[in-house]
């Protein structure tokens, strides 16, 4: 199997530029497409009927971040096409987890390659997993890569490890 096309959710972290990392060295050597995909989510905003609570201009807010993610994308992408790479860009707004599956399907992505942040316990349960989600349903495969900050410390020199008692007979 060729792989031809591979999609990169960005969401400008360093996890996701990390995982945009290895893909760019995965498709270096497959000439493959790099489908740059970043998603902004709905912002919901609810309060009760009878309270007045000024209302944030949200139309707005949304301009803002599609026009900096647009900003972003086309820098990471010029440098990908510096270095030889065949990009495509998509920007969505919604369900992070459902545009970057459908995304991958209508572009005939054949490798998705993500960032997972790594929350767990109680981060995990109310936030969910964008990277969980698109493993249990995208139609290809997918390479999640580790978050950085769940990489293993270096020891400390000089550290202990266990403490040792002397037994006297």
């Amino acid at each position: 199997m060729a792989i031809k096309r591979v999609l990169v959710p960005v969401d400008f972290s360093g996890d996701s530029l990390n995982a945009l990392a290895y893909a760019r060295a995965l498709v270096k050597p497959l000439k493959a497409e790099v489908v740059l995909v970043h998603v902004i989510e709905p912002i919901y905003y609810a309060a009760p009927a009878d309270m007045y609570v000024p209302s944030p201009n949200l139309a707005t807010i949304i301009d803002e971040q599609r026009r900096m993610a647009v900003q972003q994308l086309k820098r990471i992408a010029a440098d990908l096409e510096k270095k030889g790479h065949r990009v495509r860009t998509i920007l969505k707004t919604g369900s992070p987890a459902h545009l970057i599956i459908e995304s991958a399907r209508r572009t005939g992505t054949d490798l998705i390659v993500m960032a997972t942040h790594g929350h767990t316990g109680l981060a995990h349960l109310f936030m969910g997993s964008v990277a969980e989600k698109v493993v249990r349903t995208a139609g290809c495969a997918v390479l999640t890569v580790r978050s950085t900050l769940l990489k293993k410390r270096p020891r400390r020199k000089g550290r202990a490890r266990t403490a040792r008692v002397a037994r006297r007979s």
